[in-house]
């Protein structure tokens, strides 16, 4: 199960994710950045709950004060993952900074960090509210 309460920091839309632990059953929010592209939400956690995450078994969030499932499709692979931290760090400085991401003067990743987030086992989540 995921909430998802959107909140405003410097410019940047949060989430806090309510997770239960896939082995432990144990209730617990972590709050992550995310960014929207085509109604998708696209989160980057660096973080042990996002294994609880698998693609096709949906979860529920909390989304414009409203509580809906929404479709789970897990990205690992170098291409993907990619992409999708490019984006995520262009829309949101401080989600680069955290996943050591530099940015060159026009606010591009620069392409090396991105695959060493990858190599390291950055994953994406991305949540299909439906």
């Amino acid at each position: 199960m995921a909430d998802d309460v959107p909140r405003r920091r410097a410019g940047q839309a949060h989430a806090h994710p309510a997770q239960i632990g896939r082995k432990s059953g144990r209730h617990y929010a972590v709050p992550v950045a995310y960014t929207r592209r085509n109604g998708t939400l696209l989160v980057g956690p660096q973080f042990a709950w996002a294994r609880n995450l698998r693609t096709g078994e949906p979860v529920h969030i909390r989304l414009a004060g409203k509580r809906r499932s929404a479709d789970v499709q897990v990205v690992t692979d170098e291409t993907g993952v990619v992409e999708h931290f490019a984006s995520m760090a262009r829309d949101n400085h401080q989600f680069a900074k955290f996943n050591k991401i530099g940015l060159d003067r026009r606010g591009d990743p620069r392409p090396d960090d991105l695959h060493l987030a990858w190599a390291a086992g950055a994953r994406v989540a991305l949540l299909t509210p439906r």
